[in-house]
């Protein structure tokens, strides 16, 4: 097995672990006893398990801000660009489940400078949705009271998906978007309801 193809197989396994157990709760020797090595022989490859920790978070951090670009550089409505970056949202999810898991729940472990980098990814990428819906407010396509509530709903109710998607599930990416545009954009109430 070449260097790069251990290195790969190693933050696979190491980012399978962090989801499974946790970060703080893996250790090198785990690492190691689930690749078949020796702890020692390990270090020959990565530093440290925080060095997969930050790979993972800025891999993924990158994706997110690179669906959203390709969605908004599309021509269309601000509810076009917004369908679409649900839409890539869903895919980055659910085409890395286990780095997106890790990204969600273990980003607390990075020490400084990476911990503030991946905090103002994080504020960066929120902001970038919400001027989304704050411009399609603005155009008269969105109707919201707090644009800060709204982006965090949607938000979290998007990354809540690494928590219960199942690739053998009945629902495809696609359809788990397209679910998601329609409750998100149209809600579930039939008609009009009386304030």
């Amino acid at each position: 097995m070449s260097l790069v193809n251990r290195k790969e197989q190693i933050e696979q396994t190491a980012t399978r672990l962090f989801k499974t157990q946790g970060f703080a709760a893996t250790s090198m020797r785990t690492l190691a006893q689930s690749l078949g090595m020796e702890a020692a022989s390990i270090y020959a490859h990565i530093r440290s398990k925080e060095e997969i920790l930050q790979k993972v978070c800025f891999r993924l951090a990158n994706d997110f801000f690179t669906g959203f670009q390709n969605a908004v550089s599309q021509p269309g409505t601000s509810t076009d660009q917004l369908q679409a970056a649900i839409v890539e949202h869903v895919r980055v999810i659910t085409t890395n489940l286990e780095a997106a898991t890790v990204f969600q729940t273990e980003w607390r472990h990075l020490s400084e400078p990476y911990l503030g980098q991946i905090i103002k990814l994080q504020t960066e990428y929120e902001a970038k949705f919400r001027d989304l819906l704050k411009t399609g407010k603005a155009k008269g396509e969105f109707k919201f009271n707090d644009v800060h509530l709204t982006t965090r709903v949607l938000l979290a109710s998007l990354n809540g998906i690494a928590q219960w998607y199942n690739p053998d599930g009945i629902l495809t990416p696609t359809e788990i978007a397209t679910n998601f545009n329609s409750i998100f954009l149209h809600g579930i109430v039939k008609g009009k309801i009386s304030n």
